[in-house]
């Protein structure tokens, strides 16, 4: 289908939300990460814009978050619901500004042109180049 949908309303995507137990900790490391201005935070809530006009990344609390296993090692470990691929110039010097922010590559890498970090959280993201 191309295009929108006659009389359809218009939708317009802004956010990705990430749910996380330490709203405050999350967004301070993708602030760093990402180098993105805060737009608003809170306890509970926070939001970095793209100062690119690309969808924004937000946090909220989730009281019982549990970390995402990846790559799962069985049916009943917790499932990553999504990840963020993020474009980099240089591969090796995202990955170690990554490192540096405190996300850990992950140890499995199953491609030899992303790499795989895991944020604070748990989420695992992938650093690719274009």
């Amino acid at each position: 289908m191309n295009g929108p949908v006659a009389g359809a309303p218009r939708l317009r995507l802004s956010h990705v939300n990430v749910g996380c137990r330490d709203v405050p900790a999350l967004l301070a490391f993708y602030q760093r990460l990402l180098g993105w201005e805060v737009e608003e935070a809170s306890e509970d809530w926070a939001v970095l814009r793209d100062p690119d006009g690309g969808v924004s990344l937000a946090f909220q609390t989730e009281a019982h978050h549990v970390a995402p296993v990846w790559p799962p090692a069985s049916p009943q470990d917790q499932q990553m619901q999504l990840h963020l691929e993020i474009e980099v110039d240089d591969l090796a010097a995202a990955s170690a500004h990554a490192e540096a922010c405190g996300a850990p590559a992950s140890a499995f890498q199953p491609q030899d042109d992303v790499r795989v970090h895991v944020d604070p959280a748990g989420h695992p993201f992938c650093l690719y180049t274009g």
